[in-house]
């Protein structure tokens, strides 16, 4: 087996190397290193977790322990995509050049320019920038590129997706064509081959995993998550996510969620708070100084759950990250295997649970093509019981009023029969009165009386008609006048009868108001409203 004693590293490297407690070299060490002190251009291809970092700030520290760097011209330069990558690669230099003299310079948003400017006009050897902030230093002319030797780009792909790929360009022309290229990326995009076959002379590829292939000490799960209501989704989601880093026990020793948005993140942190765990947030729109602090809170100990944005998925290295939990189906396949790269490292097992809604169903299926295999599908750790549960009380609790409801309908109902009833059982009543008062009157004086009875009837039939919407109790009041009239005759008595019958049903049927059809006293011409003495008048001519 090779260890780093066989490398050609420098002896005070060796030295920081063995003080560290490392001794045999990853794959891609032992394959990037030797090229690189050769002076060739590199191009290293290796999963995330695979120690890259050390592939070429190794044999960057043993080049450049002879020589010594000018004011504002840095000896060699690292790029990275985010501030985060940029302090761990200082670090790194920092635990590997404790026993050489050699200077470094961080330039990374969220730090005043002038401390930079002052560790600059000093003179470095070694450059960490992010792109952004190193070109913002060059265009206020307070840095040289010229004097750069050795130029690394880290997490090259990771550059590609979050667009400075323009700027890397740029940077490539503003140092010397001399210089040493060492090139590292997790995946090999065509836009990532054109820059290397650009800017790198002959180099050597070294690639010691397919690309974007996962650890096979990540177990990998995933949870196909459907919410009860689409208003739903979010809180439902949140729910799982509690209930499966309670699922893990005392496996779950810390642990790192993902979310493709920041608010998401926010949101997702506070949420954890609000029910007891250990979590805090980390994006990009935090200040530096919070990010800083959460993050070695985190690498410490003290800190249980880092709720992250990608921003924290590239290159990170926390060894003991336990979980990796994906609150969201990242939107870019490689970004699943740099985020779930965050547990397992240096050979350790670690886990990584993902949670796929109906939307994010082809995102996972992206996943799964360039993983070249199919994750583990594990059921919903909230339990289904517990909606029906709550539907089935909810139900008895709406069962009663339902019954109470129907009772008040039905009485409703009954009541409303009963006065619908009412006016017809009145009506029959009047009818088999008036047929028994006939029945008892006496033969004498029919003609005389019949014709004063009339007149007395059409009387009130005319006043009747003359006020609209009269009600039920006045017909029935006049139906009683008509029945303790003086004896009269059997055939007007009858006739009389029926006419108040039938003008009490047609004002029932019409609201009070005279029926449509014309009795025999209806005048042609003179309308439904014809005042009582005209009617009177009429009758006592047809009467004539």
């Amino acid at each position: 087996m090779t260890k780093f004693t066989d490398l050609n590293l420098n002896p005070k490297v060796l030295k920081a190397i063995e003080e560290a407690g490392y001794e045999s070299p990853t794959p891609i060490q032992a394959g990037a290193i030797p090229p690189a002190l050769e002076g060739r251009d590199v191009l290293g291809i290796a999963q995330t977790g695979t120690g890259k970092t050390a592939s070429f700030t190794l044999p960057m520290i043993t080049m450049l322990a002879r020589g010594r760097a000018r004011a504002r011209m840095p000896r060699s330069l690292v790029l990275c995509p985010t501030r985060e990558l940029a302090a761990q690669v200082a670090e790194n230099f920092d635990t590997y050049t404790k026993h050489l003299k050699l200077t470094k310079a961080l330039l990374i948003g969220g730090v005043s320019f002038k401390e930079q400017d002052q560790l600059i006009d000093k003179g470095v050897d070694v450059l960490i920038a992010t792109p952004g902030r190193l070109l913002d230093h060059f265009e206020r002319g307070k840095l040289l590129l010229t004097g750069v030797q050795i130029m690394v780009v880290d997490e090259a792909d990771r550059m590609l997706d979050m667009g400075f790929i323009p700027d890397i360009e740029r940077i490539f022309s503003l140092t010397p064509f001399t210089r040493q290229t060492l090139f590292f990326s997790a995946t090999m995009a065509p836009e990532i081959e054109r820059i290397t076959n650009t800017f790198l002379s002959a180099p050597e590829r070294i690639e010691v995993a397919r690309q974007a292939s996962a650890s096979e000490t990540i177990e990998q799960q995933v949870v196909l998550f459907k919410a009860s209501r689409k208003d739903r989704e979010a809180s439902e989601k949140r729910t799982a996510l509690r209930a499966l880093i309670d699922g893990e026990g005392d496996k779950l020793t810390n642990a790192i969620v993902f979310c493709n948005r920041k608010t998401d993140v926010d949101i997702v942190a506070k949420s954890l708070k609000k029910y007891g765990y250990d979590a805090a947030p980390i994006h990009g729109d935090l200040d530096q100084s919070q990010r800083t602090k959460t993050l070695d809170g985190f690498r410490d100990g003290q800190l249980r759950i880092l709720v992250a944005s990608d921003v924290a998925a590239r290159g990170l290295d926390v060894p003991s990250v336990s979980h990796v939990y994906n609150f969201d189906v990242p939107g870019h396949p490689e970004d699943y295997v740099h985020r779930i790269g965050r547990t397992g490292r240096a050979g350790r097992e670690g886990k990584a649970i993902t949670i796929c809604s109906s939307r994010d169903e082809k995102a996972l299926a992206a996943v799964e093509t360039l993983l070249q295999k199919e994750i583990t599908r594990l059921e919903n750790p909230v339990k289904k019981a517990e909606p029906a549960k709550r539907n089935s009380a909810k139900k008895a609790a709406e069962t009663p009023a339902k019954s109470e409801t129907n009772a008040r309908g039905k009485s409703s109902r009954g009541k409303a029969s009963a006065d619908t009833a009412a006016p017809e059982a009145v009506a029959a009543e009047t009818t088999q009165a008036d047929a028994a008062a006939v029945a008892d009157q006496p033969d004498a004086g029919k003609s005389e009386t019949a014709q004063s009875d009339k007149r007395k009837s059409d009387s009130r039939q005319a006043e009747g008609n003359k006020s609209e919407g009269r009600s039920r109790s006045s017909n029935r009041a006049s139906n009683k006048k008509t029945e303790e009239a003086p004896a009269q005759s059997s055939s007007s008595q009858s006739t009389s009868s029926q006419s108040s019958t039938s003008n009490s049903k047609s004002n029932r049927g019409r609201g009070g108001k005279q029926g449509g059809r014309r009795d025999d006293r209806t005048v042609v011409g003179m309308g439904d409203h014809m005042p009582s003495f005209i009617a009177l008048s009429f009758d006592e001519r047809r009467a004539g």
